[in-house]
């Protein structure tokens, strides 16, 4: 962290039988996604060691996957960081996105469980509830929930896997703009969830797939704005 900041990390509840390089890894990314950890604030192995209580060892390993993800930078006799936020990594994972998820979206249509059905209607009540809430950290959670359902209803849930892998940046490009903009940008997301699902249960795969391209093209529009909001959170 910067001098004089105290870290305050959103620290969850370790799973049965998660491994400490895993649970630390999990702590950092989420926390880094949902921005408790800034882009470009400074972290260090010892202090994220000290304040989960385990040995330097895991936190090495995750820094090392988080690096891989291109969420923090170490700099020689500088130290580790989190890293800005790359646009051109951002375009990248939003373009994966929305050729996969269109191509799912339509899939959906042909074919899709009930009781997936049943748990996307249960989705958008949840993200009706967060809007109303203005809990942005829970709405990115039933956000992503509702992306990952499509997937597994598809039976391409490996695939969601993979975008995850390397979909950080855009995560939390999303998370910034989620934060970053009113709340109109909220409703706008839960009206095209709204709109995909009414798509899917009406058998209609072009219009699924239409909507989601839609959907994950809004992104494009959010850049300039949020460069000009947040210019410290950006690579240059």
């Amino acid at each position: 962290m910067n001098e004089g900041d105290e870290m305050d990390l959103n620290i969850k509840a370790r799973n049965i039988g998660e491994s400490t390089r895993v649970y630390v890894y999990n702590i950092l990314s989420d926390n880094i996604i949902n921005l408790n950890l800034k882009p470009g604030c400074s972290i260090s192995e010892k202090e994220i060691a000290d304040l989960l209580n385990v040995s330097r060892t895991p936190v090495r390993e995750a820094f090392i996957q988080l690096s891989q993800e291109d969420l923090i930078e170490t700099y020689p006799q500088k130290g580790t960081y989190v890293s800005l936020i790359d646009l051109d990594l951002v375009e990248e994972s939003r373009f994966m996105r929305e050729t996969l998820e269109s191509a799912v979206a339509k899939l959906a249509a042909k074919e899709f469980p009930q009781a997936l059905l049943f748990d996307l209607e249960s989705n958008l009540n949840m993200q009706s509830f967060c809007i109303k809430e203005k809990n942005y950290t829970q709405m990115m959670k039933y956000d992503d929930e509702f992306h990952e359902t499509l997937f597994k209803g598809t039976n391409k849930s490996r695939v969601w896997e993979s975008i995850q892998r390397i979909g950080a940046q855009f995560r939390r490009f999303r998370t910034l703009n989620l934060v970053s903009t009113s709340i109109d940008t909220w409703e706008t997301t839960y009206q095209d969830h709204t709109l995909i699902l009414k798509a899917i249960k009406g058998k209609n795969g072009d219009e699924a797939a239409e909507m989601m391209k839609t959907h994950l093209t809004r992104a494009v529009f959010d850049k300039i704005m949020l460069q000009e909001k947040c210019p410290d959170y950006f690579k240059r």
